[in-house]
């Protein structure tokens, strides 16, 4: 079942979609207001964000600039009355990755959520981990907010380790990703994990990139 939140201060229309999700069996939370928005949106893994421009308190735009920072990379479907192309322009620019101009029919807004909940967000602009984090516009990386030196080969693996996190990558899911359809031997995937680590956790207290073995790796905190 898609767990979805809707945050959308017309109460008439926001029930109406929240009836005709759940016909369709999804699941959707529902606010009014954009700071309860975030606060939920910050404390829950949701398949997709239905997200209204103009809301009381904190509009659409800057919840979803926020979201982006922070590195939550929830697929965000903006819902608005304006149907200029700027417009469109400033939702993308903030991080949404698609819009629908009301008033819309349920059936494209189902199509839509569908579409949009396989797939994380692209839009992110920082990726987090425990004390790890990944400026994906600067291309720097830091733990517990030192700079980590890396090569940008190491910069693309880890981005795919942590955008999978916690979820174990398989070395040729790695590979595919970071070299594409000429990946070079093993022994290079090999070095590059080790230097990683090296930078990762060799002066940490809690590690964060594990093998798993005959598998991959998964970057995530020990418990």
């Amino acid at each position: 079942m898609l767990k979805l939140i809707l945050v959308e201060d017309d109460i008439d229309l926001a029930a109406a979609v929240i009836d005709y999700l759940e016909l369709e069996g999804m699941q959707c939370d529902y606010v009014s207001n954009g700071p309860a928005g975030l606060n939920l949106i910050e404390q829950n893994d949701y398949q997709a964000v239905i997200l209204d421009l103009n809301l009381p308190k904190m509009d659409g735009l800057t919840i979803c600039t926020k979201m982006r920072e922070q590195g939550i990379d929830t697929p965000v479907l903006m819902l608005t009355a304006r149907d200029s192309l700027q417009d469109k322009l400033l939702g993308f620019d903030a991080g949404a990755d698609d819009y629908l101009v009301k008033p819309f029919a349920m059936a494209e807004l189902i199509a839509r959520i569908q579409v949009l909940a396989g797939r994380r967000s692209g839009q992110v602009r920082c990726l987090k981990v425990a004390d790890l984090q990944l400026n994906l516009q600067e291309k720097l990386a830091y733990r517990n907010e030192c700079p980590l030196k890396l090569s940008p080969t190491a910069l693309k693996i880890l981005e795919v380790l942590m955008r999978e996190s916690p979820n174990p990558v398989s070395r040729e899911k790695l590979m595919h990703n970071v070299w594409g359809d000429q990946p070079p031997d093993s022994n290079s995937l090999k070095v590059h994990i080790y230097n990683l680590r090296k930078q990762l956790d060799g002066n940490a207290n809690k590690v964060l990139l594990h093998t798993v073995s005959g598998y991959g790796f998964a970057l995530k905190a020990d418990k």
